[in-house]
């Protein structure tokens, strides 16, 4: 009798562990943000925009070696202060040019707050779209297959990534025909 309660109490335990077990899924957030034509026309203006401050900076770095050739190959001709001025000219140019760099591409520069401005509403919308699905198919836990997170197998049956995307291009679809209203 002992034996029987603990092994229908086991199997109480274990059948009830099993029926609130979360189910995982897991989307593709590169694929869906490729397949937003919004995102892709965002992202042809960063690229536009970048486009044009490399050729801001290949033309300062242009103007920059000019000045140091001509400097270099005048050097032995100027004195005194013509030879500190002219030096201070192109040190100046090349502070200009590491500044700019700095400003623009380095860590905290315009082009990652450019991209985090970007990305960030189309973030919104598919996190909103996941939480939709998530919700209309009971997972408790998604995933993201570009993150940190290595997903070494997935069965098709579990990448809710097409999901995801009708849910957001309905809402665009939504918006064209609002628009042409």
């Amino acid at each position: 009798m002992k034996n029987f309660k603990t092994l229908f109490t086991l199997a109480v335990i274990l059948l009830f562990g099993f029926s609130n077990a979360q189910k995982i899924g897991v989307i593709d957030t590169q694929y869906i943000l490729d397949k937003m034509p919004q995102y892709k026309e965002a992202e042809a203006r960063l690229n536009s925009q970048i486009d044009t401050w490399e050729q801001d900076i290949k033309a300062l770095q242009s103007q920059y070696e000019q000045k140091k050739s001509a400097f270099e190959s005048e050097k032995v001709l100027l004195i005194g202060d013509q030879l500190k001025l002219r030096e201070k000219e192109v040190l100046d140019l090349e502070k200009s040019i590491q500044t700019t760099l700095s400003l623009r591409f380095g860590k905290t520069g315009e082009i990652n707050q450019l991209r985090a401005n970007l990305v960030e509403p189309f973030e919104d919308q598919i996190w909103n779209a996941v939480k939709t699905m998530s919700e209309k198919n009971g997972l408790g836990i998604v995933l993201d297959k570009n993150s940190h997170v290595n997903v070494v197998f997935l069965q098709p049956r579990y990448d809710y990534t097409d999901k995801v995307l009708t849910i957001l291009l309905k809402g665009t679809e939504k918006e064209k025909k609002t628009n042409k209203k």
